[in-house]
């Protein structure tokens, strides 16, 4: 059957005529009530989705301010107290849009992360002369099916460290170094001093913030996904 203009709904007709208002009060507060609602809405829904994207790009944009801040500060050897000042805040910013409330129930956790920046002095050795310090790159690898970690230094000592990794809750583990190897080499297995505690505050596919359990700040970048800790 043809559809004609009587058949048709309402809303396909078209009128060569301006709309006038009704002459019935009644007709004219239902039109106003219509319109009003679906403005409503429509000012909702993009309320909604530019909240979204707004709070992705703020991401974004703390991440590269992260980023920007501890590139000059040689991992942390280099900063000023007003530089961790600035880190710091940095990183309380990106902690609190976290959107990952589990990290340690998350794959992102998986592979091989290099260290940024950190506070932590047993890391940076900066009593020491430069030259005897760790200058090459630092990383830490970490496995969750396996709950294995390793510490891996890189020029000029290529230290290791490997520990095993016990859960407090979704976000703390505590950290209990098995074995170290001296320029990557000689095994010793760790006295059994060799312990702290970490908490994973921000987590990502590129950007990983951790806590210890001195108050310590750790900044690591995603390098390799597929590394595995050896057993």
């Amino acid at each position: 059957m043809a559809l004609t203009s009587s058949s048709s709904p309402a809303f396909f007709t078209q009128s060569s005529k301006p709309l006038l208002p009704s002459t019935n009060p009644n007709a004219n507060s239902n039109l106003f009530s219509v319109q009003t609602a679906l403005s409503l809405k429509w000012r909702t829904k993009v309320s909604f989705f530019s909240g979204i994207f707004t709070k992705q790009k703020n991401t974004q944009s703390l991440k590269d301010e992260l980023f920007d801040a501890v590139a000059p500060l040689g991992r942390g050897a280099e900063a000023t107290p007003e530089d961790q000042e600035r880190v710091d805040q940095i990183a309380v910013e990106l902690e609190a849009v976290n959107r990952i409330k589990e990290p340690l129930k998350s794959s992102l956790l998986n592979g091989k992360w290099e260290l940024l920046y950190t506070t932590s002095q047993s890391v940076l050795q900066t009593k020491r002369p430069k030259f005897l310090r760790p200058n090459g790159k630092i990383y830490q690898a970490i496995n969750l099916d396996t709950l294995r970690a390793q510490n891996m230094e890189t020029w000029p000592f290529f230290n290791q460290a490997t520990a095993n990794l016990v859960p407090i809750n979704p976000r703390r583990v505590a950290v209990k170094f098995d074995y170290f190897r001296i320029a990557g080499l000689i095994p010793i297995k760790s006295p059994g001093s060799g312990r702290g505690q970490l908490e994973i505050t921000y987590l990502d596919e590129e950007l990983r913030i951790s806590r210890g359990d001195r108050g310590n700040l750790f900044v690591l970048k995603m390098v390799d996904p597929s590394y595995r800790v050896p057993l």
